[in-house]
């Protein structure tokens, strides 16, 4: 299984991926967010990605330190001074949840962070699950899930719909 922890694998990825892989070391956001343990998750490291797609990444926060979070973000040369940035606090099934998105050049970002280790996070452990179901299922399966995410399903609900699963936010979580 590739190791999803680690960027290395977008290298060898499609187009998409390798230009993923660019822009983050170009802005050395992982070299910034090193301290948050960042993941890149979501729909690009699984090749499910759909036009306007963002680069999820997923930190580990402490929310004692988030002023010294947001100042190596704000203040690091990861995001540009011309880029508009966005953050906002949310409240994800009972965790305090700061979600920070900004553009870098054709690439939405989101950087969201919890006060959870990155890889018990539910963003990465959808991704795990869904990469697993994707390699067992096959082309066509995935080509289906793609399908229903450019009708407007987002990914998690597509699984679902395809599965039978009752409720896929959670049943995800079971594989």
């Amino acid at each position: 299984m590739i190791d999803f922890t680690k960027l290395d694998y977008l290298k060898i990825g499609n187009e998409k991926q390798k230009r993923a892989y660019e822009i983050l070391r170009k802005y050395k956001i992982f070299e910034v967010l090193n301290y948050y343990s960042p993941i890149l998750a979501g729909t690009i490291p699984i090749e499910i990605d759909i036009e306007g797609s963002d680069l999820d990444i997923i930190c580990e926060l402490d929310f004692r330190y988030e002023e010294d979070f947001l100042d190596d973000i704000i203040w690091s040369e990861m995001i540009p001074m011309n880029v508009d940035l966005k953050a906002e606090y949310l409240d994800i099934s009972g965790e305090k949840s700061l979600v920070i998105n900004f553009k870098l050049e054709e690439f939405p970002i989101e950087i969201f962070a919890q006060n959870k280790p990155t890889i018990e996070q539910n963003a990465y452990r959808h991704m795990i699950a869904e990469y697993k179901i994707l390699q067992e299922k096959g082309e066509e399966f995935k080509q289906k899930i793609i399908d229903l995410k450019k009708k407007g399903i987002k990914t998690e609900p597509a699984f679902g719909m395809l599965l039978g699963l009752e409720n896929p936010y959670e049943d995800l979580l079971k594989f």
